[in-house]
């Protein structure tokens, strides 16, 4: 196995000086106790519909749906953006995977840079058609034109092209595709301050690559050699999973803020707290885990984190409300 992961190095002063957010490692391993003898499928995409005719089509598909995998609920009406396609209503991030889906089938260059370098608000008004218009679609904008700017400039506009031009690791000296994605496309660069520490969560980074790496699994045709570094992707629902599970607890006046629906401003040491408790405790869950297990089941942290993912996605418990373009 490889080492430790230098997100969750960067996150020990978070945990340690945390004052709203702190992790049971007692419930831990009761829930431990019980998880460990469920199902865990092997890695795969939680997108549901196949996408593309090669694997380079899915790569490009994948990394540059991620760029914009934020913000489905209208942060004022509540209202979650969900879109008609293949005779069925899609909401929240599968809506917006949908919605590029539908775009190319339409004759839009979604995946090429030169279109995404210059995409504007109104284009995006009719990829991303539904029953409400999707929220922060002037920042999607801004973030497509950055990225499109890249890809144009240094990798013939696709992302496949990106991919290929790195070593198949998450990190190798600089070189790995994590390391890569995230110095070269700034939208990826998903750190934080806490005190005179710099968190990192790399949220949608790492979670393009997973989606990219279960898409294709199946016959190693994405390889990532030190996948075990990878964590759980830090975002609202991972959170909310350990909250309900007894795993994470809250001070009083952060679990009344939640309960409100009261926002939790971007960068503040509230919304660090949750996210690096939800990355800190999926891995001590994962090691528990792996504690009661036999060798030819071990898992990593990201297949625990589908689990929750999967089971908490709709629940009726309250999570946290972040304005951000990083989940």
């Amino acid at each position: 196995m490889s080492s430790r992961s230098p997100v969750l190095d960067s996150l020990d002063p978070v945990i340690a000086e945390s004052r709203d957010v702190r992790t049971r490692p007692d419930r831990i391993v009761a829930c431990a106790d019980w998880m460990a003898y469920e199902g865990f499928g092997p890695p795969a995409s939680p997108f549901p519909l196949p996408w593309g005719t090669t694997d380079e089509e899915t790569i490009n598909f994948l990394l540059a749906g991620n760029c914009i995998n934020f913000a489905y609920t209208d942060f004022d009406t509540r209202v979650t953006f969900e879109t008609g396609y293949a005779g069925r209503t899609w909401s929240d991030s599968d809506a917006m995977l949908v919605s590029i889906c539908r775009a190319v089938e339409d004759g839009v260059p979604f995946l090429d840079g030169d279109y995404l370098a210059t995409v504007t608000r109104v284009d995006l008004e009719q990829v991303f058609r539904g029953t409400t218009e999707m929220p922060m679609l002037e920042e999607r904008a801004r973030i497509l034109n950055e990225v499109g700017r890249v890809l144009a400039e240094s990798y013939g506009g696709r992302f496949h092209r990106f991919t290929a031009s790195c070593a198949p690791r998450l990190y190798a000296g600089g070189d790995g595709l994590l390391e890569r994605l995230v110095s070269q496309f700034p939208r990826f660069d998903d750190v934080s301050s806490y005190g005179s520490a710099r968190p990192q969560f790399f949220k949608l980074a790492q979670l393009a690559l997973w989606m990219t790496y279960g898409s294709l699994h199946d016959g190693n045709r994405f390889p990532i050699e030190d996948i075990d570094r990878m964590t759980a992707f830090a975002d609202y629902i991972v959170p909310v999973a350990l909250r309900v599970m007894g795993i994470l607890e809250y001070s009083a006046e952060l679990e009344t803020a939640i309960n409100a629906r009261e926002e939790i401003p971007a960068g503040s040491p509230r919304e660090i707290e949750l996210r690096a408790h939800g990355l800190y405790a999926t891995d001590l869950l994962r090691a528990e885990l792996n504690a009661r297990r036999p060798a030819d089941r071990q898992l990593i942290t990201p297949q625990v984190d589908a689990r929750l993912w999967t089971h908490f996605r709709t629940t009726r418990w309250p999570h946290h409300l972040t304005r951000t373009t990083m989940y």
